[in-house]
């Protein structure tokens, strides 16, 4: 569906995953209705941090841009550079899940900042968190990592969660990566690197 994407959005996922986690969007919902039981869907958008696995595209960026400045490799491989997401900073998703809880009624809610960027900004941004603005030497396109049924545009409208739950998400992009790169450099023992990014 066109961006953005809020609770009524019919879903199409473009994967197994994607079909595991419409199932249990609406087992949550029939145990809701039949048994009313207090339980609530939670329709995170992608929501990262330090501890993000590192095969997800934004930890595969930060951790790579590290392993490059302490001469472990010298590219980074990844696919759709193009692709637009919607990246928030875990634990504010986290404060979203726990006020749905507290809520008389239960519900559900889209979470997510209602900002869109490509992996290319994404790229641009840490690498000049680094220090580095000539990123496209460092940068390799693999048609291996395109997915076979890619989902160009993802965004949230979180209104919904704004108005009832009075949850917005807080940390900018910007100051995302630069979290990101900055543990990454810190792990990889450049801790003079990582001193000169600057965390609001």
């Amino acid at each position: 569906a066109p961006p953005p994407q809020n609770e009524k959005t019919p879903f199409h996922p473009r994967s197994p995953y994607g079909c595991a986690k419409v199932f249990a969007y609406h087992t949550v919902i029939n145990y809701r209705e039949a048994y009313g039981i207090f339980a609530v869907n939670g329709i995170l958008f992608n929501h990262e941090s330090e501890r993000r696995g590192e095969t997800f595209v934004t930890r595969k960026i930060t951790r790579g841009i590290a392993r490059i400045l302490a001469g472990l490799d010298k590219k980074i491989y990844l696919g759709n550079l193009d692709a637009l997401r919607d990246w928030g900073y875990a634990p504010e998703y986290m404060e979203a899940a726990w006020r749905m809880m507290q809520c008389n009624t239960p519900d559900d809610y889209v979470v997510g900042t209602g900002k869109s960027h490509s992996v290319r900004d994404l790229v641009e941004t840490a690498f000049a968190c680094a220090g580095i603005s000539d990123w496209q030497n460092y940068v390799g396109v693999d048609p291996r990592y395109y997915r076979p049924t890619e989902v160009e545009h993802l965004v949230a409208d979180p209104a919904k969660a704004k108005q009832e739950l009075g949850w917005e998400a807080k940390t900018e992009f910007n100051d995302l990566v630069k979290i990101m790169v900055k543990h990454d450099l810190k792990s990889h023992g450049l801790e003079k690197e990582a001193e000169k990014i600057k965390l609001v």
